[in-house]
């Protein structure tokens, strides 16, 4: 697939995150795989062409994602895409609505555009476009693992007397508070750049919060692409956070 040239670079991070996302759909409907076997051909394919496409509309841009051989030749570009082409491939090769596209274009380490496609819900969210956050309810709603829930998370979420949302990818949880759907999201298990970058440059865009769990800012197109933890929430919901971790 041969995409014309975008210029706006917003524009591009969403355009690629939407096309790879119908790309994926186009891979599970065919029938032709399922489980695990889905979720690689998925992975595979949408990597193929956000590489492809990448490397056609920005060829002097430096690239990370998470389904390609990883290189120092990033760390000397200013510009650098960060893309996970299938975030919660197991809830993609399970049929699941809660797995998303993410594209992000980090400039001097900063998360400054990002998409995140939802493709089984339809949903584009631009860093470029913030929608407005709808008012939140009185009891706080925290999104966690479906699978494998941090205890730190939990225990947070018993200080703060917090609704625990279980949720698949990093990326349906992160846009589950850009949404409005939930409060917090707090990950302390470990996450690679490719997981957060979009999500964060989104969430910033809104007007939420994001960074590291002691609140130091998130910063990528690092060589170790390894992210201990991450806080992403509304504003006024960051210090109630980090004053319950601070005493776990």
């Amino acid at each position: 697939m041969t995409d014309a040239q975008i210029k706006d670079d917003a524009a591009l991070a969403a355009h690629l995150a939407e096309a790879a996302g119908k790309i994926l759909l186009q891979v599970r409907e065919s029938g032709t795989f399922t489980g695990k076997a889905l979720g690689k051909a998925g992975d595979k394919t949408a990597n193929e062409y956000l590489i492809q496409a990448i490397a056609q509309q920005r060829p002097d841009d430096g690239l990370l994602s998470e389904e390609s051989k990883d290189t120092d030749e990033r760390l000397s570009r200013s510009r650098v895409w960060i893309i996970d082409p299938v975030d919660g491939t197991r809830e993609y090769g399970e049929g699941r609505t809660d797995w998303a596209v993410h594209v992000a274009l980090a400039i001097d380490g900063a998360p400054v555009i990002g998409t995140v496609a939802l493709p089984s819900l339809d949903l584009v969210l631009r860093s470029d476009q913030p929608i407005s956050l709808p008012d939140a309810p009185g009891k706080l709603r925290m999104v966690v693992s479906r699978t494998r829930p941090a205890a730190e998370a939990v225990a947070t979420a018993e200080t703060l007397n917090a609704e625990l949302i279980p949720m698949g990818s990093a990326g349906a949880k992160a846009m589950a508070v850009v949404r409005g759907e939930a409060d917090i999201y707090l990950h302390t298990g470990g996450q690679y750049e490719w997981d957060n970058c979009a999500p964060a440059a989104v969430a910033l865009a809104h007007g939420l919060h994001a960074s590291r769990i002691d609140g130091s800012p998130l910063i990528y197109n690092q060589r170790d692409v390894y992210v201990p933890d991450l806080l992403i929430c509304r504003k006024e919901h960051a210090d109630p956070v980090f004053n319950a971790l601070a005493g776990l």
